[in-house]
C-alpha cells in the first residue's frame, strides 16, 4: 500500500470513527428534554367555538359533543340571559340633547361614536339597524359612509319617523332560553364560556364608554357566575379586528379570537381564502367558519390539512343550529362533522380556545432542563409569563437510557403517570405532561 494510500485509509477510518462518536453522542443524552408542539405531542390543534349562545347550540349540538368528548368554547350574550346584572344601557348625555344637537351640528368624526352608541337607546324601533350598518362601514375603513348613515338616522329621528318601542338585534334575540345554572352546568362538563359582549353590538362603532361598557361588563357578569378562569377569552362581535377596538380589547380579555398579534402566529381570519402556506412562523392559526353554503368535503379538508402540517391550528366558527341561529346548520350536518374530528382524535388535539392559546404562549415563553442527578433524571420547567394566568400542562418529550423500558414520572409528590418507553432516530424517550413552575420532575426507570 502506498503513503497516499495510507493516508486516504487512515482518513477513511477517522471519520467513520467521528461520525460513530457523534451518532453515539447524539443517541446518548439521557436528561435531554423539549417541548412538544402540541398538547401529547400531536400533529395538530382544533378548537370548536360557537358564536351568540343561540338556544339549539346547548339543546342539540351539546349533547353531540358531550357523547364524543370534544370540549368547545362558547362565546355568549351575556345580557340577556336572566339573572344577569349588566344589560344593554348608553353610557353618556340625556339622547334627547344628542338628538337636539343633530339639527345644528352635522355628525363628523369627532361625535360620530357618540350617537353610533346612543342609536339603539333612542326609544325607538329601527334606528339600531343604521348603528348596525355604520358599524360595518368603519370596520371596513369607510368612516365618511358611517358618518352619513348616522347623519341620515337623526334626520329621520327629528322627523319622527320611526315607531316607539324596544329593538333587539337577532343574535340576542336568538341567545334566550338559557340559564347561568345551565351554563355551570355545561362548563363543568369540560367547556369554556367567554364573552361575546353585553348586547353583541358593533363595537367599532362605539365610544370608549360604551365600549368599555360592553367588554368590561360582560367579563365581570361571566367571573361573577362562573368564575375567573372563564375571563381568558373574548370574541368582538362580528369577528372585527379593528385596529382602536383590539387596543381596548386587549387590555380586557387575554385571549381574543379576533386576532392575536403574536410574532410567532400566522392568523388566516375566516374570511381570507388564503392557505397556510410556509409562513415561517412557529404556529398558523387557520380560522375557519362552517356556514350552510360551506360543502363537507371542504371542512373536512379544513381537518386533513391540519393533521398532515404539524403548525396549524384549526379555529372552527358555528353559529346556529337546527334554524335557530345565523347561517343554522343542522344536527346531522354537525353530527357528520364532528365524527370526522373525532376519528382523527389521535393525530389532533381538541381543545377549546383559551387552553390551545395558554399551550402555545406558555410553551414560546418556557425554558426546560433535564439533568441526570443521584435521584434519577430531573428536569425543570419554567415560563416567563402571568402564573395566575398561564398554568396550562405542557407536554414533555424526555430522552432516557436505553435500557429503560418502562418509567415512572413524578413531580414533586404526586406521580404524573406510570408509561412505557419509545424509541426514534436520536434515542429512547418517554412524553409526559408536567406542570409549569412547579416542583422539579423526576424520572426513574420501574
Amino acid at each position: 500500500m502506498s503513503y497516499n494510500q495510507s493516508i486516504e485509509t487512515l482518513k477513511s477510518i477517522l471519520l467513520t470513527t467521528a461520525v460513530l462518536l457523534t451518532a453515539y453522542v447524539t443517541f446518548a443524552q439521557p436528561g435531554k428534554t423539549e417541548i412538544a408542539r402540541w398538547q401529547d405531542n400531536k400533529t395538530g390543534a382544533i378548537s370548536i367555538t360557537w358564536d351568540d349562545g343561540s338556544i339549539n347550540q346547548f339543546k342539540v349540538a351539546l349533547p353531540i359533543l358531550n357523547k364524543l368528548q370534544l370540549p368547545a368554547t362558547f362565546f355568549i350574550i351575556t345580557g340577556q340571559i336572566p339573572g344577569s346584572k349588566y344589560h344593554g344601557k348608553f353610557i353618556g348625555r340625556p339622547v334627547a340633547d344628542i338628538i337636539k344637537e343633530t339639527a345644528t351640528v352635522p355628525t363628523n368624526k369627532d361625535n360620530l361614536f357618540e350617537r353610533a352608541s346612543a342609536a339603539g337607546y333612542l326609544g325607538l324601533v329601527g334606528p339600531l339597524d343604521y348603528h348596525y350598518k355604520a358599524g360595518s362601514l368603519v370596520d371596513a375603513g369607510k368612516t365618511d359612509e358611517a358618518i352619513k348613515v348616522i347623519d341620515e338616522l337623526y334626520t329621520k329621528v327629528r322627523n319622527n319617523q320611526f315607531k316607539p318601542g324596544v329593538q333587539h338585534n337577532d343574535e340576542y334575540k336568538d341567545a334566550h332560553g338559557t340559564t347561568w345554572d345551565d351554563i355551570k352546568r355545561y362548563a363543568a362538563q369540560g367547556h369554556e364560556f367567554a364573552s361575546h359582549m353585553i348586547t353583541h353590538p358593533r363595537l367599532a362603532v362605539l365610544d370608549e364608554p360604551n365600549m368599555l361598557y360592553e367588554m368590561e361588563k360582560s367579563r365581570e357578569e361571566i367571573k361573577e357566575h362562573l368564575g375567573e378562569r372563564y375571563t381568558f377569552s373574548g370574541e368582538g362581535p362580528f369577528g372585527t379586528e379593528n385596529e382602536r377596538v383590539m387596543n381596548y380589547a386587549y387590555k380586557v380579555y387575554p385571549a381574543l379570537r379576533n386576532r392575536m398579534p403574536e410574532p410567532w402566529l400566522k392568523e388566516i381570519s375566516r374570511s381570507d381564502k388564503e392557505n397556510p402556506g410556509n409562513s415561517g412562523k412557529e404556529y398558523v392559526q387557520l380560522q375557519r367558519g362552517a356556514t350552510t353554503k360551506t360543502p363537507m368535503p371542504m371542512m373536512k379538508a379544513w381537518v386533513d390539512t391540519t393533521m398532515n402540517r404539524k403548525d396549524t391550528w384549526l379555529v372552527l366558527t358555528i353559529h346556529g343550529v337546527d334554524g335557530i341561529g345565523w347561517e343554522a346548520l343542522s344536527h346531522q350536518t354537525l353530527q357528520e362533522y364532528f365524527n370526522y374530528i373525532k376519528t382523527r382524535k389521535n393525530k389532533l388535539w381538541v381543545a377549546t380556545f383559551g387552553d390551545v392559546a395558554k399551550y402555545m404562549r406558555e410553551r414560546q415563553a418556557a425554558a426546560v432542563k433535564g439533568i441526570n442527578t443521584t435521584r434519577g433524571i430531573q428536569v425543570t420547567l419554567t415560563h416567563s409569563l402571568d402564573k395566575s394566568l398561564y398554568e396550562y400542562p405542557l407536554t414533555l418529550k424526555t430522552y432516557v437510557p436505553a435500557i429503560w423500558a418502562r418509567v415512572r414520572v413524578k413531580q414533586g409528590t404526586k406521580t404524573i403517570i406510570n408509561i412505557n418507553t419509545h424509541k426514534d432516530a436520536i434515542g429512547t424517550y418517554v412524553t409526559y405532561r408536567a406542570q409549569p413552575n412547579g416542583a422539579p420532575v423526576i424520572l426513574n426507570r420501574l
